[in-house]
């Protein structure tokens, strides 16, 4: 059975990527600032790991702790923190996986990051502008380590089912929403697709409306 490893797992598209690989009897480590957030992680994780990504030792030590084979999937984000993770939480990450040698990472950001930036509109750079080039910047740290990496940046986040309609593209303009665990479901269609290692993909589900 194989492990993933999941950054940001106590609450929102962390915690339904948790959801949904229990699911598909993956063996779930669930690593997140204060995992008792949320009390189904106890028995959806064979293993709870409290990690604050900000400090780089707590980060070395949750990393420690993983197997070789691990595949690591990060959903960390900070909209608005007076403590942001997005880029030197995932910078400590990808520099411990180096020195650990687990090579695998799957990173969610989100639309608007990296060359995605020029079809934000002014009202989005305004709101969460800051957010996106944090993200940009630990894409850019990713895709220069040694990693095998995949980037997958979603459309707006919403709750609710696996539909099943979720769209992969890459190169192209898109605006929509998605359901976290209809993210979650194409994560687990990347990994298991070795073409996706060093890609770019965004996501959205047009059955899904944005507002």
């Amino acid at each position: 059975m194989k492990t993933i490893v999941i950054f940001g797992a106590s609450s929102g598209l962390g915690l339904a990527a948790v959801r949904y690989f229990a699911s598909q009897d993956f063996n779930v480590v669930g690593i997140a600032r204060n995992p008792q957030k949320e009390e189904s992680l106890g028995s959806l994780c064979q293993q709870l790991i409290a990690c604050d990504a900000t400090d780089v030792n707590a980060v070395e030590a949750a990393v420690s702790q993983l197997p070789k084979d691990a595949v690591v999937l990060s959903t960390m984000g900070s909209f608005r923190s007076d403590k942001p993770v997005d880029y030197i939480g995932h910078r400590y990450l990808v520099d411990a996986l180096e020195r650990q040698g687990i090579n695998r990472l799957l990173l969610v950001t989100s639309l608007g990051c990296g060359d995605s930036w020029q079809y934000l509109s002014e009202r989005a750079r305004v709101g969460f502008g800051a957010a996106v080039r944090e993200k940009s910047l630990a894409e850019a740290w990713l895709a220069s380590s040694s990693l095998d990496y995949t980037i997958l940046r979603p459309g707006g986040l919403k709750d609710g089912e696996v539909t099943e309609r979720g769209e992969l593209s890459q190169h192209v303009e898109v605006h929509g929403a998605i359901h976290r665990s209809e993210v979650a479901r194409l994560v687990h269609q990347l990994l298991l697709n070795d073409a996706s290692i060093g890609q770019i993909y965004q996501c959205v589900d047009p059955t899904v409306s944005y507002y």
